[in-house]
């Protein structure tokens, strides 16, 4: 069961944040998002939704241990794993994609790892969402929460406000755009995948002002310069440079372009026992 700390849960811009993650997870029925079986308002008056129990962890941790050199983490984790991993989180997005969902904040942190493999993108709470969509219904098919439900899906940023996690922003989120589509959330898992695969992340600066700088205008070292060791093919590195393309037209055009390509490389790597 999720529910809002009590410091928020009379902000209003808390409480839809939370709604709508709630509604968009709801309508996202796919093996690698979390089901939501209810949603609804405790009789004390507090938000709450209740979702499938997962256990695992979060990609960062993983990649935290990764950077450790833990052994058990390094040979539980080769790149072949990783590549998995982006795989099924990229298989999310395409599927939310196609519902007119954009996630708009893809990072480690927002990818959880199962102790089964299973991959979870979680926190659809800032999504970009295109149209309306069915009201939510408890049990007995009774529309809840109408009167917020009815406002959860409008712009949730005031002017100025950026959506997102800076270190993984697309140039259009920080450049505070309104046409975001897919393709800003295939280049945020360009990110995601060069800090998997290099255990740095490319564009980060001294400060949020800097990052956003070289997210506009730096290109970052390509990941074979960049983390010699990890013995990243040519080829994965190519996906992962065109990903983070500073123009949208020329990255992937789509999460099932990203997934093609990662794939192929995924197959590779698995015939070289990586």
């Amino acid at each position: 069961m999720k529910t809002l700390l009590a410091d928020c849960a009379n902000d209003p811009d808390e409480r839809r944040r939370f709604l709508r993650e709630a509604r968009v997870t709801a309508q996202l029925q796919h093996p690698n998002t979390v089901p939501v079986y209810e949603i609804g308002r405790h009789e004390d008056g507090w938000l709450f939704f209740t979702m499938k129990c997962i256990a695992g962890e979060d990609l960062f941790k993983v990649l935290q241990r990764l950077s450790w050199a833990d052994n058990v983490t390094v040979e539980g984790f080769p790149t072949g794993r990783l590549v998995d991993i982006a795989v099924q989180a990229c298989q999310a997005c395409a599927y939310a994609h196609a519902h007119g969902v954009v996630h708009r904040d893809l990072k480690p942190e927002n990818i959880w790892v199962g102790e089964f493999g299973e991959v979870i993108v979680l926190d659809w709470g800032v999504s970009k969402v295109w149209g309306a969509t069915d009201p939510v219904v408890d049990g007995l098919g009774t529309p809840v929460l109408d009167a917020e439900l009815d406002q959860e899906l409008s712009p949730l940023t005031r002017v100025g406000q950026r959506p997102g996690t800076p270190l993984y922003m697309s140039p259009e989120q920080v450049l505070g755009k309104h046409s975001i589509d897919e393709r800003s959330d295939v280049f945020s898992m360009g990110v995601v995948l060069y800090e998997m695969l290099a255990l740095r992340e490319p564009f980060r600066g001294r400060t949020v002002r800097q990052t956003f700088e070289n997210i506009l205008h730096d290109d970052p070292p390509p990941l074979r310069e960049s983390a010699p060791e990890r013995g990243i093919p040519e080829s994965l590195e190519a996906i992962v440079l065109k990903a983070i393309a500073k123009d949208p037209s020329g990255r992937h055009q789509s999460m099932v372009e990203l997934i093609d390509g990662l794939e192929s490389v995924r197959r590779d790597l698995s015939l070289d026992g990586r």
